[in-house]
């Protein structure tokens, strides 16, 4: 996951980069009235890692037929549309609901045989499609030419649109819940160009509630106590 983190980092630094430097050779003040609206509104294009934060159960130290259980990062994709709301110079209240689609979260264990040395790995796949509905504070700086830094926080509220899939019925796979809550925290950048503003924005998403329906009858559903989302989005904005 730490691999994928840091090309997606490299990728954003040098989206980041090439923006900053047609900002800065910009003689002319684009969208000034921007910092007067009331509200406004954008488009969201972005791709995100996933994961899951795993909590094991008691029983799995007592588990011989499993020796590691592990979840792996995978990506996705995400359209939203976003609405902003201006408060005041600083503070902006906005929502950015849409769907995050693609996502594949992967679980990799590794199975004890009897022979020493022969343990098997084996992969699951549980396939989600995620309706997100966020609501952020955003924190703005002040604007340097056509320049400017955002912090945001805030919460989500996710539908996983997949939970009811034939996939996921299946005897031997570990099932999630259709519903999950949490927090989200991010640092983002407005670009004013003459027709649009492009924000690129990196954002971590934390889910607080356990996603898991654990079933004890399981042999790969037992090993865990609780399962909590993770996410990465890394997302261009576009912004009337």
């Amino acid at each position: 996951m730490y691999g994928l983190l840091r090309k997606q980092v490299i990728v954003v630094c040098c989206l980041f980069l090439t923006l900053a430097t047609q900002a800065q050779n910009m003689k002319t003040l684009y969208r000034t009235e921007r910092d007067a609206v009331p509200y406004y509104f954008g488009l969201s294009l972005g791709y995100a890692s996933a994961t899951l934060h795993p909590s094991k159960h008691p029983y799995f130290l007592q588990y011989d037929s499993v020796l590691v259980a592990e979840p792996l990062s995978s990506p996705g994709y995400s359209l939203r549309l976003m609405a902003t709301a201006r408060l005041n110079k600083r503070w902006e209240i906005r929502t950015n609901p849409g769907l995050v689609l693609g996502i594949e979260r992967t679980i990799q264990y590794t199975l004890g045989k009897r022979q020493l040395f022969e343990d098997e790995k084996i992969e699951q796949k549980i396939q989600s499609n995620i309706a997100t509905f966020p609501f952020h504070v955003k924190f703005n700086s002040d604007r340097i030419d056509n320049f400017k830094v955002y912090m945001l926080a805030g919460v989500k509220y996710d539908i996983d649109l997949a939970s009811n899939a034939q996939s996921r019925n299946a005897e031997d796979m570990v099932k999630l819940k259709a519903s999950d809550f949490g927090a989200e925290l991010g640092i983002g950048f407005n670009f004013f160009l003459p027709f649009v503003t492009v924000s690129p924005e990196i954002k971590f998403s934390n889910g607080f509630g356990n996603i898991h329906a654990r079933d004890p009858s399981l042999k790969y559903s037992s090993v865990f106590d609780r399962l909590q989302s993770r996410m990465v989005f890394f997302t261009l904005h576009l912004e009337q």
